[in-house]
């Protein structure tokens, strides 16, 4: 700025030949600077705008210095300057001004600089903008589609008419409830906690292959129809595994809850993206509003995602969040807006099944959920489903072929599968098939054939049956929802040196099963007056499973006094129980589960706690359920010998109950 102002002056003093004086200079400079104002902002603006900073008689004044204060209350912009320099400090007003001059040239140099970088790139983007324009009006006229696209189209049009008959298991499917069957319990149990004006959330309990998804289903469909229920003809059955459900933490992507799509990071809609604006991702608690969510395996579902879903249930809404979102947007589009103020609805019934024990649940959500447990299907479920099932297949079996599968799996799913498989040997055995010929006969031979083929096991491979032993028990257990039979056996011999026997067992069968056996063995030398030391015991789990609990105490006791006294023992006979050391039977867990493997397992009799006699099914018919309270009352319902033993200090301290007529205690 000051070298143009020199610029200026030194032109001047050329044109007139000789040097200035200090008052002139001043004079040309401060008439430089006013020129270099007015063409910045040229003449007219000059005027008006000291006119309005209340500068323009100043401006136009004789005087040097009004002239001057004119000059800086244009320059700084500040109406409120009054005080008329003294001559001396002209210089230095001046100098003031050019600097803020020197800086207002500059900050003008680089807006007009960007302002043409901008305006040539508007000009590209423009271009690139009629470019587009002129595809897409091209595209509209010609179509997206080319010989290539439209050769895959017509290829994916023959896919969808080419389709193969419906699945086997989605054939057999019941489609009524009163086609399910084994499961009366349950279903009435569900149906009251769903048909009703204020449905419940439940969990279903129960073993796989029982019926649990369907007959969730088929509930829903039968509430529909009530007028007392909330549920529309239009309510969603929404199912979803959650063994398989996963989620990212972050909230990223979470289809059981929904997320939020960044238009950064996760890729929202190219229209949302453009204008940097996030868009909601509704989940399927969204999609199930109004009707019921089916959560299978519930149990396998994250435990955070469960705590959120926790959440959800009670809010009834699902709420989304992302520091995109900017409310004030005028790009934002009112669904989006009304997603991220009021979040999307989530008013449903959830519906979790699990195979695990209540106990492996999530307490809370647990705490929420109303219980339904669905029974294991006996081998008359298994027959009659075979049998229904071969019914709607147009099939005839042979005798014995419902009987047979029976033998070799507890799940329906599994059995009609087995049925299927057997049906498509039959087809292939007979040949073709007219609709005048009579039904496929499915043989014994057939399913004997898919056994092989399939490596199949008996689903129960230790069997109740007639006859009696000497030191051979048959126990209880429970994994999961179904019991088994376990064997048990003991051996005894003289020790060699009295007073010096050993006591062994096999450690595979867990510390529990091995604390059973030292309690029971304090327990035979109380009842029977004999010194263990006198006597080698082997006592062993055959098959080694690992024993979860004290419930095989029973059974050690009965297995030790057998082998002791030489008694055979009743093998139609199944106990169950924990003993104490004064020789009373203690109450375990999973009666009905147990009686249910005994039934399985083809026992005449089970032996159960006293204190557990609420907990017998009621349904139990084939098989007599008698409760226990001392070791004492089983002795007479278990040895298949009438010798006696002789009474001990039990008997003192602790009397006999009553016998039956024909019921022998023993004794020596």
């Amino acid at each position: 700025m000051k070298s143009i102002i020199r610029k200026l002056m030194a032109r001047g003093e050329h044109k007139l030949g000789h040097k200035l004086s200090g008052e002139e200079q001043l004079k040309r400079q401060v008439t430089a600077i006013y020129g270099l104002l007015a063409n910045m902002m040229g003449s007219d603006k000059l005027v008006m705008k000291a006119g309005k900073l209340d500068a323009l008689q100043l401006m136009r004044s004789e005087h040097l210095e009004e002239r001057v204060l004119a000059l800086k209350k244009i320059v700084l912009e500040d109406p409120t300057l009054d005080v008329v320099p003294r001559p001396e400090a002209i210089p230095e007003e001046l100098a003031e001004i050019e600097e803020v001059l020197a800086d207002l040239l500059a900050r003008r140099t680089v807006e007009e600089s960007l302002e043409k970088k901008i305006a040539e790139r508007m000009e590209e983007r423009h271009e690139e903008y009629l470019r587009e324009l002129r595809l897409e009006v091209l595209r509209e006229e010609k179509g997206a589609d080319n010989p290539l696209t439209l050769k895959k189209y017509a290829e994916l049009e023959r896919l969808e008419h080419r389709k193969l008959s419906t699945s086997i298991s989605e054939y057999l499917r019941p489609e009524h409830l009163s086609e399910v069957v084994g499961q009366e319990q349950a279903i009435k149990a569900l149906f009251a906690k769903i048909a009703s004006p204020y449905p419940q959330h439940v969990i279903l309990y129960g073993p796989p292959g029982v019926g649990k998804t369907t007959v969730a289903r088929l509930i829903l469909e039968g509430a529909k129809n009530l007028p007392y229920t909330p549920f529309g003809t239009d309510a969603r059955f929404v199912e979803v595994d959650g063994a398989t459900l996963r989620w990212d933490p972050r909230d990223v992507t979470n289809p059981l809850l929904g997320s939020v799509h960044d238009p950064i990071y996760q890729g929202a809609k190219r229209d949302l993206a453009d204008s940097a604006v996030p868009e909601p991702k509704l989940g399927l608690v969204t999609e199930a509003h109004g009707g019921i969510l089916f959560i299978d395996e519930i149990g396998e579902l994250d435990l955070l995602l469960q705590n959120k879903l926790l959440k959800v249930l009670e809010d009834k809404r699902v709420r989304f969040d992302s520091s995109y979102y900017d409310p004030s947007d005028p790009n934002v589009p009112k669904y989006i807006k009304k997603l991220f103020e009021e979040g999307a609805p989530a008013d449903f019934i959830l519906i979790g099944a699990t195979t695990r024990d209540p106990a492996e649940i999530n307490p809370a959500l647990r705490s929420r959920c109303a219980k339904v447990f669905f029974e294991p299907l006996s081998r008359g479920d298994i027959r009659a489903i075979v049998s229904n099932a071969a019914l709607r297949l147009g099939a005839e079996l042979e005798p014995g072929v419902a009987e047979m599968i029976s033998e070799y799996t507890i799940e329906g799913r599994k059995a009609t599968g087995l049925l299927a498989d057997c049906y498509g040997v039959a087809l292939q055995r007979h040949g073709t098939l007219t609709e005048a010929e009579a039904p496929v006969l499915i043989t014994q031979a057939d399913l004997e054939d898919v056994i092989q083929s399939s490596r199949l096991i008996p689903y129960v491979t230790v069997q109740a049956r007639q006859g009696a032993e000497v030191g051979k028990i048959l126990g209880l257990g429970v994994s999961g929802f179904l019991g088994s039979i376990i064997e048990i056996e003991a051996i005894a011999f003289s020790a060699k040196n009295k007073g010096k026997g050993t006591l062994r067992f096999n450690e595979t069968a867990g510390s529990m099963a091995k604390d059973s056996v030292f309690n029971a063995a304090s327990v035979v030398r109380q009842l029977t007056g004999k010194e263990i030391g006198d006597y080698d015991l082997h006592v062993n789990v055959v098959g080694g499973g690992n024993i979860d609990g004290p419930s095989a105490g029973l059974a050690m006791v009965l297995a030790l006094v057998s082998a002791i006294r030489g008694i055979p023992l009743r093998q139609d006979v199944a106990v169950t129980g924990e003993i104490s050391l004064q020789g009373k039977v203690k109450p375990v867990g999973g009666i009905p589960e147990k009686i249910y493997g005994a039934m399985q397992a083809r026992a005449k009799r089970v032996l159960v706690p006293m204190e557990n006699k609420r907990e017998i099914p009621r349904n139990t018919e084939g098989i007599e359920i008698i409760p226990v309270d001392r070791v004492q009352d089983a002795w007479d319902l278990v040895f298949a010998s009438e010798e006696l033993v002789a009474p001990s200090r039990f008997d003192e301290q602790f009397p006999p109950l009553a016998r039956k007529p024909g019921i022998h205690r023993l004794t020596s």
